[in-house]
C-alpha cells in the first residue's frame, strides 16, 4: 500500500444477508478504529441499505450498492437508480463486477452509462476490472484490463473514481493472486489509468482474507482491499481492517 491515498477497505455482500444478520454483525463489529488511515465501506443487498444507513454512519463506515441503473425513474422493473441508493445514504456503487458482466452479460457500453448516472448523482462508482485464467494464461492480462478501463475514456477527470482489480479465477475459489502478479498488474493499472488522466485508488480483489491481507496490501500500487465472504463475518472483516492498519502506520 503506497501513496498518500487513504486506504478503503470495502465488503461486498454480494446476495447474502438478512435483517437481523445485518444487526449482528453492526453489534459485533463496532467503529472504524483508524477512520484517519483507514476507510470502511459495506455494500450489503438493496434490501439492507436503508436500515443499516445510519449505524454505519455513527460506526464511521461508508455505505455502498453493488449495482445502479442508468436511468433517473421510469418503467424499468426490478431496477434501481442513482437518486434511490443516494436517498438511501450511499456513496459508493461496485460497477462492472464480473459477476455481472458474465452472469448478468453487462457490456463496457452498459457500464459507462452507469458511470455517468452515478456521477451526475454524486455516487463515487468502484469500477471492477479483471481478467479470467485463459486471458491470463494466453498472456492477454493488459489488454484485457485495457480495454475495460478504455470506458474511462472522455470521463471527466475530477470525477470520484476507485478501480479494483479482481482477477476473475481469484474470487470466491480461494485461490489468490501472488505478491509479484498483483504488483506487476496494479502498475500497469496505474500507468494506464494515468494515460486516461485519472489518479485514483486501486484495490485488490480476489479472495482476500485474514491471513492474506496484510501481505497483498503491502504490495506496491495497492490501497486498499474489495473483500467478498471474509466481509460476512464481523470479525474476519475486523481483521482485514486491521490489517490495513498495520501495513498504513
Amino acid at each position: 500500500m503506497t501513496g498518500s491515498k487513504r486506504c478503503l477497505i470495502a465488503g461486498n455482500w454480494k446476495m447474502n444477508g438478512l435483517l437481523q444478520e445485518a444487526r449482528d454483525f453492526i453489534a459485533a463489529f463496532g467503529s472504524n478504529p483508524a477512520p484517519e488511515s483507514v476507510e470502511i465501506a459495506l455494500m450489503p443487498p438493496f434490501t439492507l441499505l436503508h436500515p443499516m444507513s445510519a449505524q454505519l454512519a455513527e460506526m464511521q463506515i461508508e455505505l455502498g450498492a453493488q449495482n445502479v441503473y442508468y436511468e433517473d425513474k421510469g418503467a424499468f422493473t426490478g431496477s434501481i437508480c442513482p437518486l434511490m441508493l443516494r436517498d438511501a445514504g450511499c456513496h459508493y456503487v461496485i460497477l462492472g463486477h464480473s459477476e455481472r458482466r458474465s452472469i448478468i452479460g453487462e457490456s463496457n457500453a452498459q457500464i459507462r452509462s452507469k458511470l455517468n448516472a452515478s456521477w451526475l448523482h454524486g455516487l463515487e462508482p468502484i469500477l471492477c476490472i479483471g481478467e479470467t485464467l485463459e486471458q491470463r494464461e494466453r498472456g492477454i492480462t493488459n489488454m484485457v484490463l485495457a480495454e475495460q478501463l478504455a470506458v474511462l475514456k472522455g470521463a471527466p477527470k475530477n470525477a470520484p473514481l476507485t478501480i479494483a482489480y479482481e482477477p476473475v479465477w481469484a474470487i470466491g475459489t480461494g485461490v489468490t493472486a501472488t505478491k509479484e502478479q498483483v504488483t506487476e498488474t496494479h502498475a500497469f493499472v496505474h500507468e494506464e489509468l494515468t494515460r486516461l488522466g485519472h489518479d485514483c485508488r486501486v484495490l485488490y480483489g480476489g479472495s482476500v482474507n485474514p491471513g492474506n491481507a496484510e501481505e497483498l496490501l503491502s504490495c506496491p500500487g495497492v490501497e486498499g482491499a474489495l473483500v467478498g465472504g471474509a466481509s460476512l463475518k464481523a470479525d474476519s472483516f475486523m481483521q482485514i481492517v486491521k490489517a490495513a492498519i498495520n501495513v498504513a502506520s
